[in-house]
């Protein structure tokens, strides 16, 4: 957050609200609740961007594009595997923008898309279990590694694998995106390695992966159950685009000079991230294939296998040593990602329940804890059912999003720019929450088998389908009258001059910090401007702005301002 930690700090009013030394930190909170000052969004469009890239350095796309190839044979998991990446590609595009162009999170992004204020801690939930499963998933991968290589049991090594990104995550953006750029490079070489000398050595290997037949009781050619089944379970990885654009919003401001730029590092580490992801995914099939016949189609789908087979093709007297070092650096750099998100979505989700935040570094540990008892409780042997499941509720909750961006807005049924401000907005709204709701509801009952086998194999498309459907009809039914609860009472405009998020400063009536305008609100209550985190947290206001909890209409104020300057705000 932007509060002012220095001696000359101006006192908070009487009664007035005052936070905690993590709560206060910038590096250490990093905007959790809140949209991303210019004053804090000093980074590159590149080192930004490389940042996004660097979590999805994971290797549990080796392991789904392997378990999906074993169980349904390789042309039903080619299809399968392009198929969502096509659906993951053209959804995240969207969402990658509006995160980048308002400086927000995943979570405030969903808020004001069609979703409410409360009506989003739901899918703050939906994507903190997104976080949690596949810090569980990778910690996984990575402590097979620590078995095999180091030979530290598994219960061990899922420690290990929790306690080891604790100090990254904990300082955020700031540390986070110094490791991820320089362990980029060592990582894609090492990454491609194994293909280039199999290629290099055994060319006729990839000729020979098109007939792998895995598990499956069609064989290796096109199957619609498997494809289905397969890419349900690939889907499940569309909640990834949450976690790319917490890094999106310390993105510039786009302008004239750097719109090229701009474009090609919102685009690239946005959607872009599943053109990596669906190549590591054939990739992880591929060495499945290579390695099923020496340590079983059980095992093949492990990454650590995978990559000792791989490294051993041309250094096979360092290749555990170098496959454990491999595997332990991509773990990290997407369990920081993972445990990172996961903070910034707890945080959402227990303000606006409890009215309480004691900072994002609580909700690390929170999020760690969890993923570590599943880890404990052997969540990578159940890879395709938790994922093929949660992949039903992701979409749902994404596809409602989508709609609302590219869908509502353009034919002006919901506003043209995403509100995030308690203040601003009813606690539930129908067109987003609603479309979910029912989308998911529907898709898990196929899942389960009310609609059949294919019903079960296309659930998540299902869901897709109907979300994306559900949210413009819901919008036309309720005539859109649930986004915006009242207009902003401040006589400061949110944009400035040169038609970009106005960097005025305002001071916040309650814990008398400076933050910029797209952060504050008018405030009856206080008579005064308000920062959206004070706002959150405000639980004796009964919300008075909007007429109470029962707001029918907008009300407009004309509140006094105080100002504390133009230009960068402090911190």
């Amino acid at each position: 957050m932007t509060e002012i930690v220095d001696d000359q700090a101006p006192p908070a009013p009487p009664g007035g609200r005052t936070y905690n030394g993590w709560t206060q930190n910038d590096t250490v909170e990093d905007y959790s609740l809140r949209y991303a000052p210019k004053s804090f969004r000093r980074w590159s469009p590149y080192v930004v961007a490389t940042t996004a890239l660097g979590g999805i350095a994971y290797l549990a796309d080796f392991a789904i594009g392997g378990s999906i190839a074993v169980s349904h044979g390789f042309s039903s998991a080619l299809v399968a595997i392009l198929t969502a990446a096509v659906v993951i590609f053209l959804t995240g595009i969207p969402i990658s923008y509006y995160s980048a162009k308002y400086s927000i999170d995943m979570d405030l992004l969903t808020r004001g898309a069609g979703f409410g204020y409360l009506g989003s801690t739901l899918t703050s939930v939906i994507y903190a279990s997104f976080t949690f499963i596949f810090f569980a998933l990778e910690g996984s991968i990575m402590a097979q590694a620590l078995q095999l290589g180091l030979h530290i049991p598994l219960a061990v090594g899922y420690v290990v694998c929790s306690l080891v990104v604790l100090p990254l995550v904990v300082h955020g953006m700031t540390a986070l995106s110094r490791m991820q750029v320089w362990t980029q490079p060592v990582w894609l070489v090492l990454m491609v390695a194994p293909f280039v000398s199999i290629a290099l050595q055994e060319p006729s290997k990839f000729a020979e992966f098109t007939h792998f037949a895995g598990d499956s009781p069609t064989g290796s050619t096109v199957s619609m159950l498997g494809v289905g089944a397969g890419a349900g379970v690939a889907l499940s990885l569309i909640a990834q685009i949450g976690e790319q654009v917490d890094y999106l919003r310390f993105m510039p401001d786009k302008t004239p000079q750097n719109s090229r730029r701009w474009w090609a590092a919102v685009l690239g580490a946005g959607p872009g991230w599943v053109v990596l992801g669906a190549l590591k995914q054939i990739g992880g099939a591929f060495l499945a294939f290579c390695i099923a016949g020496s340590v079983g189609l059980g095992k093949a789908d492990e990454p650590i296998q995978q990559y000792v087979h791989g490294f051993g093709t041309f250094a096979a007297p360092v290749a555990l040593g170098l496959a454990t070092f491999f595997v332990i650096l991509s773990q990290v750099k997407i369990n920081a990602t993972n445990a990172y998100s996961g903070s910034l979505s707890w945080s959402n989700f227990f303000s606006r329940l409890t009215h309480r935040h004691p900072g994002r570094v609580v909700y690390i540990f929170l999020n760690v804890g969890i993923a570590l008892a599943l880890m404990e409780g052997g969540v990578f042997g159940f890879l395709n059912t938790v994922l093929g499941f949660y992949s039903n509720v992701a979409i749902a909750w994404i596809g409602a999003v989508v709609a609302d961006l590219v869908i509502n807005k353009p034919l002006k049924l919901s506003p043209s720019y995403i509100e995030i401000k308690r203040a601003h907005l009813y606690h539930f709204n129908p067109v987003g929450f609603g479309s979910m709701l029912i989308a998911s509801a529907v898709s898990v009952a196929a899942y389960f088998g009310a609609f059949g086998a294919y019903g079960k194999a296309f659930s998540p498309f299902l869901a897709l389908f109907l979300a994306m459907a559900l949210s413009p009809l819901l919008a036309v039914l309720t005539r859109g009258r649930y986004y915006i609860a009242r207009t902003d009472g401040l006589p400061e405009p949110l944009l400035g001059a040169d038609g970009l998020p106005s960097a005025t400063v305002l001071t916040c009536s309650v814990c008398a910090t400076g933050f910029e305008r797209p952060d504050m609100a008018g405030c009856p209550f206080h008579r005064g401007a308000i920062c959206s985190l004070c706002c959150s947290l405000e639980k004796d206001c009964h919300d008075s702005c909007k007429g109470g909890p029962s707001a029918s209409g907008p009300v407009s104020l004309a509140l006094p301002v105080v100002r504390s300057g133009e230009g960068p705000g402090p911190g």
